[in-house]
């Protein structure tokens, strides 16, 4: 009896759109000699349900099938003269699997295992065909290795090129940001099951989901094809969980305490007492069949029950001493006493959930319809270590999501796939108190506290970051239809996208406030009589009153896509992929209905060297893709790609915030305005480099990444604030990946990154953000403007995986290191870089302090019968206890031990070694003796991820049927 054999091997490629999360499968029938077969029957069956698609080899024996959903497929294969042949294989999200069949003359069917299955990132296999750059995490890394936060995106660093960056801003404040290129990581496109989940106001992901609601994941850091745009960097593509014909579900519980925790010497330093946290979450799952082989479910829940605090540092109490002694002596006006406890509660609660149904409506057509919400509320939020529980504020979230999907097969080679989405993002943030005036001391202005300058009273929400909305409204609703043709030379896409965001609208603050600055702290005015006669001056001299306003904004806007792509295998081993999108907006440019023109300074752009007519809309976005990969002898363990294409972005409206409030025909608009001569901002993606199997369970890469970026936002500021499109920036990368798998000792991910991100800016520069600020409007390109990107990291290297040890019990571990990334100090009112002896310092004076953390999980299944599992763990963050500020260091040159003289002048001479009074100085000889630490970003964008928290424990248990 003659035998048959399949050998499977598998490829991730990238073919697939970023909206639009699904597999495909590509292969190629030969006999034991290695010739081809054509016109053999591909019949590929899923697993979990009577989804079936039918395939036939073309005359040179290939074979394609796209969008197929995640999951397992059992594939047939028959032939005529041949036995048929049968083995069950993975598609993962955004990829392709390639597969070789040998068929053996006719003999009886035989069903053969696949090597290397696709259960893990750890896993995947060499791509013979791919020229983006991706990783795919799965539900199996989701729930194995350790996640501080509990957020998917803490794993999305498995990828190569990617960072930690923090929480975009405080209205999404626990939704982790993923940087690729070097930037703010709110230049990413994402997506989940097909929908478009971007913030279209600040960029970014928009709504948060539970990592048990999430199947698996796919991270694209550079050269999407033609489908994928709203994008300069890369994209994020998540599909969620379904049902399957047999009942599955989780139950876990994880929980965190002060005891468990170490203390934060910066902010919490001993002999205070331990700041008071505890955390929970709850998570329960449940899917399974509501008509067996026809429709299906599947939903999540997760509750997060925390209650974190600030506990104020001995120097924060002694200023806040200070000035209710001053309060108490009725130098305040209005205000006849102030509490200071010794730390400030900030409950944070969250519900995340989501629900999901599947229908087979035939082999043909199937259907699926997701709908998810995520609601949170945290109390006395962008309360921080050197401000009183006034300041802060009560933000309530609530996002609510849904899409229906349908894929329908007209014949084996053209599918067409439809995507509705509607989305809606509600945000209230109300202030603790409501007095009209605010007091702000210079110990507060810090990036302890970089929730604004207010120490005491009303937050304004402005602060040396930027201003951050009280109210937020997206309501958002796309039409998405992909037409595909698959042959086994070819697989030809076409499609359009069409999104109508008929309200992205909110308000800033716009009632009138007075704003106290004090030039000195409390401290030093209760140190004499002397000083304190010095008080109602300083308050006088200090007060700055901003008139009432109408803080609203208002846009209705369209956005369109066309775009074709087509992979075409030019031969066994030469892949070309090529495509060109398409896209437009309209209406970006209109606020509360009306053009620039009726804005109250329009008149002074001529002043400006500007053409005196409003921006429009960008119509020129053509954004082609070119990519080739080639896999050069029989072997397919090697792979040679490369690629290049533009990307075209114009979210992160927020920066413009000003522009749109002033043609509201309100009092006092801001003088704001928007350059006539807008472009849409965009990036050029080159790429290069190689792949190679050395065996079944080992691959590594290198690859090389370019990217340059033109027309990104600048503010320049003239008489009035002009927002401008005219910043570039580069990106230059070597990535070097390893990846094993030894089944029943360990599996691993290493990845090494050489970087370096630079581009314009004043005291910050970003790749993407809100605005880069200018300097001087009049030399906008000036020397020491130039420099390294906020997320400029030279080095990093992540290394993740699990160790299987005696006893059953398992170790995973997530390790990163990288070099200190940049900050800048600024003078007093944050306009400019501070200079040192004389000599302006620039963007790449300082740098912070390498990052280290390991994070590790251990735990010991058990299993009951051959479907129930339970898993106690103990999870350890920061394990050695490292103190990570990163590059959160203090920002500001009135916050340094400096001669009030130096503060005034911005120009830092001397170190006052017996500050306040100065009496004693040191000369400043090294930049290192102004890099002061400041505490965590985390009390005011929620956890931090580049500052790192302190050892903390973790204790749970996992239930999985």
């Amino acid at each position: 009896m003659f035998r048959k054999s399949l050998f499977v091997v598998v490829a991730l490629a990238t073919l697939l759109q970023a909206q639009n999360p699904r597999g495909s499968l590509r292969g190629a029938v030969q006999d034991a000699t290695g010739a081809r077969i054509p016109s053999a029957s591909i019949v590929v069956q899923s697993v979990d349900s009577p989804v079936q698609r039918t395939a036939t080899s073309e005359d040179r024996g290939e074979f394609r099938l796209d969008d197929l959903l995640p999951g397992s497929y059992r594939i047939t294969v028959s032939a005529t003269g041949f036995a048929p042949a049968q083995a069950d294989v993975s598609v993962a999200v955004s990829s392709v699997r390639e597969v070789t069949v040998t068929l053996q003359l006719a003999a009886p069917a035989e069903t053969v295992s696949v090597q290397g299955q696709n259960s893990s990132i750890t896993t995947q296999p060499i791509d013979l065909v791919s020229v983006v750059h991706q990783g795919v995490i799965t539900s199996q890394d989701l729930q194995t290795l350790p996640l501080a936060a509990r957020s998917f995106a803490n794993i999305a660093y498995l990828a190569p090129g990617t960072e930690p960056v923090e929480p975009s801003d405080p209205t999404k404040a626990r939704i982790t940001a993923v940087s690729t290129g070097g930037s703010s990581g709110l230049n990413n496109d994402l997506s989940v099951d097909g929908g478009d989940n971007s913030d279209d106001w600040i960029g970014g992901f928009l709504q948060n989901f539970s990592p048990d609601a999430i199947q698996e994941f796919a991270v694209r850091t550079a050269n999407e094809d033609a489908d994928t745009g709203g994008t300069t960097a890369g994209s994020v593509v998540i599909t969620t969980k379904r049902g399957t014909n047999d009942w599955h579900g989780t139950g876990a519980f994880y929980g965190r305490a002060a005891a468990l925790n170490a203390r934060f010497p910066i902010e919490n330093p001993a002999p205070n007492p331990k700041q008071p946290f505890s955390r929970q979450n709850y998570v329960g799952t449940l899917g399974g069949p509501i008509a067996r082989d026809k429709i299906w479910f599947f939903t999540a829940l997760e509750y997060v029950h925390e209650n974190a605090s600030i506990a104020y540092s001995p120097n924060s109490l002694a200023q806040f001493n200070a000035m209710a002694q001053i309060v108490a002596d009725g130098l305040i006006p209005g205000v006849p006493s102030i509490t200071v406890p010794r730390s400030v509660p900030i409950p944070f609660r969250d519900y995340p959930g989501s629900l999901r149904f599947d229908w087979a409506q035939s082999t043909k057509s199937q259907w699926f319809l997701r709908a998810s919400e995520d609601s949170y509320l945290t109390r006395n939020a962008l309360v921080a270590q050197a401000t009183l529980p006034s300041t802060g504020l009560t933000t309530h979230n609530n996002y609510w999501n849904s899409v229906i999907g349908n894929t329908y097969s007209f014949s084996p080679t053209w599918l067409g796939t439809f995507v509705f989405d509607a989305s809606l993002l509600h945000l209230t943030q109300t202030r603790n108190s409501t007095l009209g005036f605010a007091l702000a001391f210079p110990f507060s202005s810090t990036t302890l506290t970089v929730s604004g300058f207010e120490t005491y009273g009303d937050n304004q929400f402005a602060t040396p970051i930027t201003l951050f909305p009280s109210l937020r409204n997206q309501e958002k609703y796309q039409f998405r239809y992909d037409l595909g043709h698959a042959t086994g030379d070819h697989s030809f896409k076409f499609g359009v996208n069409f999104i109508h965001e008929p309200v992205l609208a909110g308000a800033f603050p716009g009632n009138q406030e007075t704003l106290y600055s004090f030039p000195n702290d409390p401290t030093f005015y209760t140190l004499n009589a002397a000083n304190l006669a010095q008080f109602p001056v300083d308050y006088t001299n200090g007060a700055s009153t901003t008139p009432a306003s109408d803080g609203a904004f208002s846009q209705n806007i369209q956005r369109l896509a066309l775009y074709a792509q087509d992979s075409w295998r030019l031969s066994r081993h030469l892949t070309l992929n090529y495509g060109l999108r398409w896209q437009t907006t309209f209406g970006l440019f209109l606020a509360s209905g009306h053009d620039q023109t009726a804005n109250p300074s329009f008149s002074l752009l001529p002043s400006f060297g500007l053409p005196e007519r409003a921006p429009h809309d960008d119509r020129k976005q053509f954004g082609p893709r070119l990519g080739l990969a080639y896999s050069p002898g029989a072997s397919g363990r090697t792979v040679i790609r490369t690629g290049f294409g533009l990307f075209y972005n114009d979210l992160a409206q927020n920066g413009w915030a000003a522009a749109f409030q002033a043609v509201n025909g309100g009092p006092n608009p801001p003088a704001a305005l928007i350059d006539p001569n807008y472009k849409t901002p965009y990036a050029l993606h080159a790429t290069a480099g190689v792949q190679h199997a050395f065996n079944s369970n080992w691959t590594a890469s290198a690859d090389y990444a370019h990217e340059e970026g033109n027309h990104a936002y600048r503010a320049y500021p003239f008489s009035a604030q002009v927002f401008r499109s005219d910043n570039r920036s580069s990106y230059n990368a070597l990535l070097l990946h390893l990846q094993g798998n030894v089944s029943k000792r360990f599996n691993l991910v290493a990845n090494y990154t050489f970087s370096k991100a630079q581009t314009w800016g004043c005291v910050l520069g970003e790749l993407f953000d809100y605005v880069n600020g200018v300097c001087n409007p009049l030399n906008p390109f000036a020397p020491g403007d130039y420099g390294p990107s906020g997320e400029d990291v030279r080095h990093r290297f992540v290394l993740a995986g699990t160790v299987f040890i005696p006893g059953g019990f398992e170790l995973s571990a997530l390790f990163q290191a990288e070099s200190a990334r940049p900050f800048t100090i600024t003078t007093a009112d944050n306009s400019q870089r501070i200079s040192v002896n004389g000599t302006p310092t620039a963007l790449d004076a300082f740098r912070g302090t390498p990052y280290i953390q390991m994070d590790m999980r251990v735990t010991r299944p058990f299993k009951f019968g051959e479907r129930l599992e339970v898993r106690p763990f103990a999870e350890f963050f920061n394990l050695f206890n490292r103190n990570n500020p990163g590059a959160n260091y203090v920002g500001n040159i009135s916050l340094l031990p400096l001669p009030q003289s130096d503060i005034a002048s911005g120009n830092a001479t001397s170190i006052c070694l017996d500050f306040p009074t100065c009496n004693q100085l040191q000369p400043i000889t090294s930049l290192q003796q102004l890099a002061i630490p400041a505490g965590g970003l985390g009390d005011f964008f929620g956890p931090g991820t580049t500052v790192g928290i302190p050892f903390a424990a973790q204790l749970g248990v996992r239930l999985d049927f």
